[in-house]
């Protein structure tokens, strides 16, 4: 089983070794295709180093919709290509890559029309089913049904009785899309990707018209390094355009920013074992399951202000609940919502002014020798944007190169995950811990639940649960910065785990204790946990008060009022 840790000192080691020596590829961007992409060189046999300004999946990478999907509304745009793709990856990742992190989910969607409504909706997720099923990937989940008004009302109790006259109900799957990234990034690490995050590009390095590299700043202890590359691969999203920007270069495309948020109510308050897709006036909306909680969302609305904080304004967070409490015979209120987060989509620029119209396909290009950009594209379809990628890259490397192999290659935590789910009960047994517990350990760590419960044998405090956020012990907090790369409170409260979204009080009274135990990991002392601290109750307090904010400009001023822990 291959493990890669990304602790602190292998961190120091892997940006010392990028400065070493040429790499073959050096990828800029740690969100899914940015990992994805050094994932699939270093597989293929290439000396490959990953870079990221942030935190792992800081951006959009963690604020998406948690869905693996190949996105029934592309069919109603009749772009076939794009959902059988998507389709196909959805079937690799449950199955083969990622069967630990990847889930079934069902979805109902509400027939307000007779006859007619579910003929065409019908026939919709009847293709979506044989797409699924032609790319030979998708078997595993169940065929989409039909089901009356009270077969549906059985499913979901929360439905009012007149908004609906019957129901499809369909499959598609979900995962946590920070957790994700972490296990790709330690995947790559694996297989001898050098990958540090905190670690900004601030110029190219030029050989006349060539990207012969980049300089690389050291954000947590200072310090700049010249990494030479062959091949530079910018993977960097929404900020493509800036990076761009760098090397003086227009680009052949340009990527648009679309703000999609979503709210997190508990599990008690929508009455349903199913999640629901409801079409509004412009998109759909998803309710979907989420642990002990729903996600609802989202929203789709052009964004031109600051791209790493983008901000829920009160109007957002009004919209969603309007359109969600058209069909929930309890409606919900402010008051049941624990989290709020938002994200933004990179779309590729065309000539539609709405961003639900601008293509969610992808596209790479070599603006110049040795610098390969790829955009656009949806989580779903990471490895297939990652590839192209590499392919675009290896044209300008002088060896023949393997073609990708990253089909046949799970992520770390898969292999021997199915043995270990089906011992689950004897885990349990010989942990002390209740089998609930090792069942959510294990369908977020697969095998390497094994690393995490050696910390709690080690350190039996550590199977407690963390105060105020009792989903998650607190082994999870060390793992996460002696495993999984986390170097500040944020990165553990926001992305490692989800307290700050699954908790009313955003993980505030969980954090100091959670800051305590990252100290005995990465070597803080009384003052850095008080700064910690103090900075991740101030972003929570501008959230809030981001969210109370009429508009977005209004919001985005709110938001910028608590700045990032590590200044860019």
């Amino acid at each position: 089983m291959r493990t890669a840790a990304l602790g602190p000192a292998e961190r120091a080691e892997a940006l010392a070794r990028m400065a070493e020596r040429e790499l073959d590829v050096l990828v800029v961007g740690g969100g899914v295709v940015g990992a994805g992409t050094a994932l699939d060189a270093a597989t293929r046999g290439l000396s490959t180093g990953l870079v990221e300004a942030r935190d792992w999946a800081s951006g959009t990478s963690s604020r998406s919709s948690k869905l693996i999907h190949g996105g029934l509304r592309y069919l109603e745009m009749l772009d076939f290509t794009l959902v059988r793709e998507a389709l196909k990856e959805r079937g690799l990742l449950l199955r083969r890559i990622a069967p630990h992190l990847v889930k079934p989910v069902p979805f109902l969607y509400p027939l307000k029309h007779r006859a007619w409504e579910r003929l065409y909706a019908g026939s919709g997720v009847a293709l979506y089913d044989v797409l699924g099923t032609a790319s030979g990937r998708s078997r595993g989940l169940p065929r989409h049904r039909h089901l009356t008004r009270r077969q549906a009302l059985r499913v979901a109790p929360c439905l009012r009785k007149d908004a609906l006259v019957g129901a499809l109900q369909y499959y598609d799957a979900q995962m946590d899309d920070a957790r994700y990234v972490a296990a790709l990034v330690r995947t790559a690490a694996a297989y001898g990707t050098h990958a540090a995050n905190r670690a900004r590009v601030v110029g190219f390095l030029r050989e006349g018209e060539r990207v012969v590299g980049a300089r690389v700043r050291d954000l947590e202890q200072g310090g700049e390094y010249e990494v030479r590359a062959r091949q530079v691969v910018n993977a960097t999203g929404v900020w493509t355009d800036d990076t761009q920007g760098m090397i003086a270069e227009r680009g052949q495309f340009h990527v648009r920013a679309s703000k999609g948020i979503h709210l997190v109510v508990p599990k008690d308050r929508i009455h349903s074992s199913t999640g629901l897709i409801l079409r509004t006036e412009k998109s759909v909306l998803f309710v979907i399951p989420w642990g002990r909680h729903w996600i609802v969302g989202t929203t789709d609305t052009g964004w031109d202000l600051d791209k790493a904080h983008p901000a829920a304004s009160s109007a957002d967070i009004d919209y969603l609940l309007d359109r969600v409490n058209t069909v929930l015979a309890v409606p919900l209120t402010r008051d049941d919502v624990e989290g709020v987060y938002a994200g933004l989509r990179p779309l590729l620029a065309g000539e539609s002014e709405a961003t639900s119209q601008l293509s969610r396909e992808h596209t790479v290009a070599h603006p110049v020798p040795g610098l390969v950009v790829v955009a656009g594209g949806k989580y779903t379809t990471y490895r297939v944007m990652a590839k192209d990628a590499v392919d675009a890259a290896v044209h300008g490397l002088d060896h023949r190169v393997a073609p990708s192999c990253t089909e046949d290659v799970p992520l770390v935590g898969a292999e021997g995950y199915p043995a270990m789910w089906n011992a689950r009960a004897r885990i349990a047994a010989r942990t002390g811990l209740h089998v609930a517990r090792v069942e959510h350990l294990l369908n977020r760590y697969g095998a390497l639940t094994d690393e995490v419960l050696a910390l709690v044998a080690e350190d039996p405090s550590l199977g407690e649960p963390l105060p105020y956020a009792d989903d998650y012990l607190k082994a999870e907090v060390v793992y996460a910065c002696s495993h999984e790369g986390a170097l500040h409170l944020d990165d553990v409260l926001t992305r490692r785990t989800r307290v700050s979204i699954e908790t009313f009080d955003r993980g505030t009274r969980s954090a100091r204790e959670c800051a305590e135990l990252m100290a005995s990991v990465l070597d803080w002392d009384a003052d850095r946990i008080e700064r910690e601290v103090a900075h991740y109750e101030k972003r929570v307090e501008a959230e809030r008060e981001s969210q109370r904010q009429p508009d977005d400009q209004t919001a985005d001023a709110a938001r910028l009022g608590a700045p990032d822990i590590v200044p860019l």
